[in-house]
């Protein structure tokens, strides 16, 4: 049987979203049925709507998300009806060559659910294969992370995404340690859960780096202990006056920007470590000269959802905040409702919020 829904879909690229009614199928053999309680607003949902991903229109949008599991299919073991979970778009498949290497925060095969959500009969492209801003949503079982129900659903489900990729570039991909000096180019939310990872991390260093004194001022919120106003000084020169001269040893990019990732790749200490998280577009390229490439030495690390395993890590960090060690509530600028989805997309570009919430 179909549950019809109400829903957030792109129909075409570049143009306002609607709130329209979808059809969500029963779950089949490895899928799961979620209540949607919560769903954070994603830069990622606002490049899918700009055509910045790819062009399978329309798309069912939302990918940062809790909520309870309503009904599982055939065949499913690892969650159950009545389990609060946090959606997640690295459900490993224990098979790849990747997976067999005991990589699996890699998996080149992460597995979504097979039947399609429809409008009007036409299938629908879920947003990383979730589509969660919506108030029910089918996804594979392994898509369904179960955490405790202790935390808020506005607040858990922000490891869906952003959050979780910000914190993993920090305490993942830049492997942070005690003592280390970091530099978070970028101070929006993937930037923020970097400074709260590398604080949580041991880092006694970390400066931010940013236009927007707002965000360098929600940046001191999470941990930043220097701030680096990158429309005032030379970002470069400012992060070696942090860390006696040197640089820092781990550089986040958080920007997705080919400038801002140069500044990251020369404010770094020699042999130090730049890690790369933020979102590009297709278009973009960056250059550098080959000899400092070499000469810097060090490491140049995308990081991919923050290189999460999210079956070990999302009951981690929610028990890390539960345990008031991990502000992840600070990252909630406001709920709305489904319908102020579009005006979400305008507050998040003009810098006024760090996630706007669905709230169901």
């Amino acid at each position: 049987m179909a549950h019809e829904v109400r829903a957030v879909v792109a129909r075409r690229v570049k143009q306002p979203v609607e709130v329209v009614t979808i059809e969500v199928p029963d779950p089949g053999p490895g899928e799961a049925l979620v209540k949607v309680q919560a769903c954070g607003v994603c830069h990622t949902d606002l490049h899918y709507r700009e055509g910045g991903i790819n062009d399978d229109f329309p798309f069912l949008l939302g990918h940062e998300a809790a909520g309870v599991v309503e009904s599982v299919g055939p065949g499913v073991t690892s969650v159950e009806p009545g389990d609060f979970v946090v959606l997640n778009w690295r459900a490993v498949c224990g098979q790849c060559r990747s997976c067999r290497r005991g990589r699996p925060w890699y998996c080149f095969s992460t597995h979504n659910a097979t039947q399609k959500m429809t409008l009007d009969g036409e299938p629908l492209s879920p947003a990383l294969g979730i589509g969660s801003f919506a108030e029910k949503t089918l996804v594979a079982a392994g898509q369904c992370t179960k955490v405790d129900p202790a935390a808020k659903p506005e607040v858990a489900g922000l490891l869906g995404c952003g959050v979780m990729a910000g914190l993993g570039a920090a305490l993942l991909t830049g492997e942070v340690g005690p003592g280390d000096s970091v530099a978070v180019f970028g101070c929006g939310g993937v930037g923020d859960a970097a400074i709260a990872g590398a604080k949580l991390a041991g880092a006694t260093t970390i400066v931010a780096v940013d236009l927007d004194p707002r965000k360098l001022e929600w940046a001191r919120e999470f941990g930043a202990t220097h701030l680096v106003d990158a429309a005032a000084e030379d970002p470069i020169e400012a992060v070696r006056a942090a860390t006696d001269g040197n640089g820092a040893d781990v550089c986040i990019e958080a920007v997705g920007n080919p400038k801002v990732f140069e500044q990251a790749f020369f404010a770094r200490d020699l042999a130090g470590t730049l890690v790369q998280v933020g979102v590009p577009t297709p278009d973009m390229r960056i250059e550098l000269p080959f000899i400092e490439l070499f000469g810097r030495g060090g490491r140049i690390k995308p990081s991919w959802y923050g290189d999460c395993l999210p079956s070990r890590d999302f009951p981690l960090l929610i028990d890390l905040y539960l345990q008031g060690r991990l502000p992840l509530e600070r990252f909630v600028s406001e709920t709305i409702e489904l319908d102020g989805v579009e005006e979400a997309f305008h507050k998040m570009e003009r810098g006024e919020v760090l996630r706007s919430v669905v709230v169901f």
